[in-house]
C-alpha cells in the first residue's frame, strides 16, 4: 500500500513537531499547572527527557520492520489473528484521539471566537479540510507542513518577544512546596498527552526516506515539539501566574490577550489562534490518515482513499458520543486518558518489542 509514497526526513520532523504541538499548545498548561502548580516547569523539562528516552522503543520497531506498517508487523510478531486483534485495539486510538481533537477545535471556537455558532457546522468545516488533505495523500500533507511550519515558528517567536516585558519571576516561588507527588502525576499526564500519542507515527515510518541509521529525525521532531510546549508552560506561569493558568481552559489564548506593547500592539491573540489552527489541522489529518491506512491494510483493501468520507462521518459522530460535554472531557483527561494512552503508546509497543526479541533469539538458537 502506498508503494511509491515517500517523504523526506525534514518533512517527517515537521509533521512530528506539528503533531506534538497540536491541541496541546492550548490545553496542556492548564492540565499540568493545576496539578504541579508553580513547579510545572520542572514537570515540562522532566517529561521531555523521559519522552526522548521512549523514542528508541519506536525506532527499534521501525528499524526491525522498515517496510511494514504497525498493523502489519503486529501480525508478523503475534500471528495473523492475534495480530489483527491487537491492530484493532491500536486503531481505536486514532479514532478516540481524533474525536477529542475535533471536540477541542469546536469547543475553542464556540467559547472564544464565535460563541453563537453551533458546534456541528464547525466540526463539518474542519473535517472537510482535513479530509481533503488526507485524500490528497501523505506527500501533499508533508509539503504543506514544510510551507506552513516557518510561519508557526515566526508567529511563536513574535508571541514570546511581545510577552518578555510581562514576565514576573516571582510566580516561580516558592519552589517544591507541593512535594514530589504532584510533579510525578503531572509528568505522567504530560507524557501521555501529547508524547505517547506519537505512537501513530509507526504507521508513517515506512514512508520516510531514511538516510540516518539512528533515526535522529525522530528525536529532533520530538525535541522541537517539546520545546514549544515547555516555552508556553514557562510563559503561562511567568505571565499569568498559577491561579489564572490552572483555572482557564485555554490559558495560552489568554496569554496572547496580555500582550501590550506601548499601548499600541495589544490583544493580538490571533497569533495563538493561527499557530493552533495550523498545528491542529496536521494532528487531525494525521490521525485520519493513520486510521484510514490501518483499516485499509487490516481488510486488505487496494486503497485507503475511499474510506476517508465514511471515517470522517465516524469522527463527526464519535465527537458527540465520546465527548458529551467539557466537564466529561476534563474528567476523562485526568482519570482515564493516562491509562488508555499509556497502554497504546507504551505498553503495547514494549510488549511487541519483547515478544519479537524472544522470537528472534529462539530462531537464532
Amino acid at each position: 500500500m502506498l508503494k511509491y509514497v515517500k517523504i523526506s526526513e525534514k518533512q517527517f520532523i515537521v509533521l512530528l513537531s506539528l503533531y506534538i504541538i497540536g491541541s496541546a499548545i492550548l490545553v496542556i498548561p492548564s492540565i499540568i499547572v493545576s496539578i504541579a502548580k508553580q513547579d510545572a516547569w520542572i514537570t515540562s523539562i522532566l517529561t521531555l527527557i523521559i519522552a526522548l528516552g521512549i523514542m528508541p522503543l519506536y525506532i527499534a520497531l521501525g528499524r526491525r520492520y522498515p517496510t511494514m506498517l504497525f498493523t502489519e508487523f503486529t501480525e508478523e510478531i503475534l500471528g495473523k489473528w492475534i495480530g489483527k486483534l491487537f491492530s484493532i485495539i491500536f486503531l481505536t486510538f486514532p479514532l478516540v484521539a481524533g474525536s477529542l481533537t475535533l471536540y477541542n477545535i469546536g469547543d475553542f471556537i464556540i467559547t472564544q471566537v464565535m460563541p453563537e455558532t453551533p458546534i456541528v457546522p464547525i466540526y463539518v468545516f474542519v473535517l472537510s479540510v482535513s479530509l481533503f488533505g488526507v485524500r490528497l495523500g501523505l506527500e501533499v500533507l508533508a509539503r504543506s507542513g514544510e510551507i506552513l511550519f516557518p510561519w508557526v515558528i515566526a508567529l511563536f517567536s513574535l508571541l514570546v518577544l511581545f510577552l518578555i516585558k510581562q514576565i514576573s519571576f516571582d510566580h516561580f516561588q516558592p519552589l517544591l512546596t507541593t512535594g514530589i507527588r504532584p510533579i510525578f502525576i503531572s509528568t505522567v499526564h504530560f507524557l501521555t498527552f501529547p508524547f505517547l500519542d506519537t505512537v501513530v507515527f509507526l504507521m508513517i515510518f515506512p514512508y520516510v526516506k531514511w538516510t540516518n541509521k539512528k533515526r535522529t529525525p525522530v528525536y529532533i521532531g520530538t525535541l522541537i515539539g517539546g520545546i514549544f510546549l515547555i516555552i508556553i508552560i514557562f510563559l503561562c506561569i511567568l505571565v499569568l501566574g498559577v491561579d489564572q493558568t490552572s483555572t482557564r481552559l485555554f490559558p495560552t489564548y489568554l496569554l496572547a490577550q496580555e500582550i501590550n506593547v506601548t499601548n499600541f500592539i495589544t490583544r493580538i491573540e490571533v497569533i495563538v489562534a493561527i499557530i493552533w489552527f495550523i498545528s491542529i489541522f496536521f494532528k487531525l489529518s494525521i490521525l485520519l490518515f493513520v486510521l484510514n491506512l490501518g483499516l485499509a491494510q487490516l481488510f486488505n483493501l487496494s486503497s485507503y482513499r475511499f474510506l476517508a468520507l465514511p471515517i470522517g462521518l465516524l469522527f463527526l459522530a464519535s465527537s458527540n458520543i465520546f465527548v458529551p460535554s467539557g466537564p466529561f472531557l476534563g474528567t476523562y483527561t485526568l482519570t482515564t486518558s493516562p491509562f488508555y494512552t499509556g497502554t497504546i503508546g507504551f505498553v503495547l509497543p514494549l510488549f511487541l518489542f519483547v515478544i519479537d526479541r524472544i522470537k528472534k533469539k529462539l530462531v537464532d538458537s
